[in-house]
């Protein structure tokens, strides 16, 4: 049975402007001084299309204005691939044809000290659903090793209590990603076909959980191509100002990760191009001015060099979606989806500087307790 949206979610009432908006009211939304829903629903509307320049251009302004000609980096490390769900979308599912593995603390050590050399101090440890072999104690061993090593480490992988959630923070995690995937109830339940990711509302209030035990920053997105990517981009709106007004101190983030291929061959059926996706990444800069906003390798080198300052002021770098594969001598095995992105961190560096702006490995320290 699919899940019943709550009311301060249900982005219905905003979709009206979204499908009826003209390019006046486009305009409005560009350049309001206090911009909504309302706003972002009409920047997502069929008639911002042909005001794509000037969204790109107040975007650029605001991200220069709030976070300077800078580009965090960050690493994925997945460091598991068991997994006992059925996502229809992703290649770590139970049945799709995967060697399986989790990393042991030698070959975690050999994947830090290589993402350590290339410069990368902002790490996101990565697994696949909740299993024996990978559960929360797993995680927080693994999330100690890793920050005795590298300045920031956070997680992405599945929801948990906020037991759980505190046990993390207490080994050195500062925060969590977690997608909802896609926020329509009916959808989510077709593409989790079995499986504990199934609960539409556990995964929904996971990231109240995991701000309430302590975590710095929670990170959400959807996974475009999924659903109505309008619905779902102010669905997800919606859910961030919905967190921000319980855990007001808490930092936040957006991510904008597209289908990629994978090993099951999932098909979407809302495919999102290029000029959608950078609709999408304005309409949410002019809308939410101080919060990250970041693009992943799923993209190209191309159209990540366009977004990057431009909107977009974090991205993952030389990404590996297999379990193992920063240090050559831990052999991989097969990704969860394809990257599209392949520039290693020197030749990445040296084109974001080509574009005026420069790449940020490290930006903060670690409290430190006198003795």
């Amino acid at each position: 049975m699919s899940a019943v949206l709550p009311d301060w979610l249900d982005p219905q009432p905003w979709l009206r402007f979204a499908a009826g908006s003209n390019t006046a009211a486009v305009r409005q939304a560009i350049l309001a001084s206090h911009p909504g829903p309302r706003e972002l629903a009409t920047l997502l509307s069929p008639q911002a299309d042909s005001l794509l320049e000037p969204m790109a251009r107040h975007a650029r302004d605001i991200t220069l204005r709030r976070f300077g000609r800078t580009i965090t980096l960050y690493a994925p490390l997945y460091v598991s691939n068991h997994c006992p769900g059925g996502c229809a979308y992703c290649g770590f599912a139970a049945d799709r044809k995967q060697v399986r593995r989790r990393l042991d603390d030698a070959e975690l050590a050999r994947e830090l000290d290589a993402l350590h050399k290339r410069g990368l101090e902002d790490i996101l440890l990565l697994t696949g659903e909740r299993t024996p072999l990978c559960g929360p104690e797993f995680l927080r061993s693994c999330v100690e090793k890793a920050a005795s090593r590298i300045h920031s480490i956070s997680v992405e992988t599945f929801a948990m209590t906020e037991a759980e959630y505190r046990l993390l923070a207490g080994s050195g995690c500062i925060g969590i990603t977690l997608y909802q995937e896609t926020y329509d109830p009916a959808l989510y339940n077709t593409v989790h076909r079995w499986g504990p990711k199934r609960d539409y509302t556990d995964r929904l209030t996971a990231p109240e959980r995991a701000l309430a035990a302590g975590m710095r920053y929670f990170g959400l997105g959807v996974l475009l191509g999924l659903g109505d990517p309008v619905y779902d981009a102010l669905a997800l709106y919606m859910h961030l100002q919905h967190l921000r007004r319980i855990h007001w101190r808490a930092e936040f983030s957006i991510s904008f990760p597209r289908l990629r291929p994978e090993a099951g061959g999932f098909e979407p059926a809302h495919p999102v191009n290029e000029r959608m996706l950078a609709r999408l990444i304005y309409a949410f800069r002019i809308c939410l001015p101080d919060v990250t906003l970041v693009l992943s390798t799923r993209e190209s080198a191309n159209f990540r060099d366009h977004m990057a300052g431009t909107g977009v002021n974090r991205m993952s770098v030389a990404s590996r979606t297999t379990v193992g594969g920063y240090d050559t001598g831990t052999s991989p095995t097969g990704g969860q989806f394809d990257v599209h992105d392949t520039r290693n961190v020197e030749t990445f560096c040296r084109d974001l500087r080509g574009l005026g702006l420069e790449p940020v490995f490290k930006n903060w320290d670690r409290a430190v307790t006198a003795k």
